[in-house]
């Protein structure tokens, strides 16, 4: 009589979590900063069919990466969660970090059980609030872990080396230009140092902004807006490189 096979369970949750993080490791990433007027999405995603920014409610928005079919369904799921809670209670009642919670336990679930692969996602929930220091952003990985971000995050394949360098360069009070230059900037750094161009056709890019009038606050950017958008950012960089360079000029 054979001996039965054994894997300890710290050992079976330790290559459930590879499998998941090599999914993840595939996607092309996204970024999310704060800036003046509210939260911007960027991603690098070609397709206009498939979107891994959306919207979940008045205030909430939805980015993800990995397997598309599983984050859309976690998708369309707070989606019901948040449009049920909003008719039965108030619209007030929904809340990023209800949803962040709902969706920490389904994930956890999935990861946990024996009986089914765990999901190759990770999710971003973000709330824009009436002030910037009111806004909420969290950070959900495959295991349901619930991690609270400020100012800018990033998920997806390149995720830690995109969020060492907009550590260093995301400040309080940027313009929508200027947050938006700086995440095409990360998503364009490469692996090995290198950068890359990121067009206007390649990028899927959303707002929440507090300033809009609608009761809902989320937009995409598209076309020449985006374009008449990433061409402001350029163009700041470039006069304040030029400022810099006059002033050392006359120091000198």
């Amino acid at each position: 009589m054979s001996t039965p096979f054994y894997v300890s369970p710290q050992q079976a949750m330790a290559d459930r979590a590879e499998y998941a993080r090599k999914g993840i490791a595939r996607g092309r990433s996204v970024v999310v900063l704060q800036y003046n007027d509210g939260v911007v999405f960027v991603a690098e995603n070609p397709s206009r069919a498939l979107h891994k920014v959306s919207e979940i409610y008045d205030r909430i928005a939805f980015a993800a990466v990995g397997k598309y079919n599983e984050f859309e369904n976690l998708r369309i799921g707070g989606v019901r969660y948040a449009d049920l809670r909003g008719y039965t209670y108030d619209r007030d009642d929904v809340t990023a970090r209800g949803l962040a919670n709902v969706y920490a336990q389904t994930l956890g679930t999935i990861f946990s059980s024996a009986g089914e692969k765990p999901y190759e996602v990770e999710l971003i929930v973000a709330e824009v609030g009436a002030a910037p220091e009111d806004d909420q952003i969290y950070r959900l990985p495959h295991d349901g872990s619930i991690v609270d971000e400020h100012g800018s995050v990033a998920v997806g394949g390149n995720a830690d080396q995109i969020s060492s360098y907009l550590d260093q360069r995301h400040r309080d009070g940027m313009t929508l230009s200027e947050a938006l230059k700086l995440a095409v900037e990360s998503l364009a750094r490469d692996t090995n140092g290198s950068e890359r161009t990121l067009t206007a056709e390649q990028l899927e890019v959303a707002v929440l902004d507090r300033k809009r009038p609608q009761q809902r606050k989320f937009k995409r950017l598209l076309g020449r807006q985006l374009q008449r958008l990433l061409d402001e950012g350029s163009g700041s960089a470039e006069s304040s490189e030029g400022s810099e360079g006059s002033e050392g000029s006359e120091e000198e």
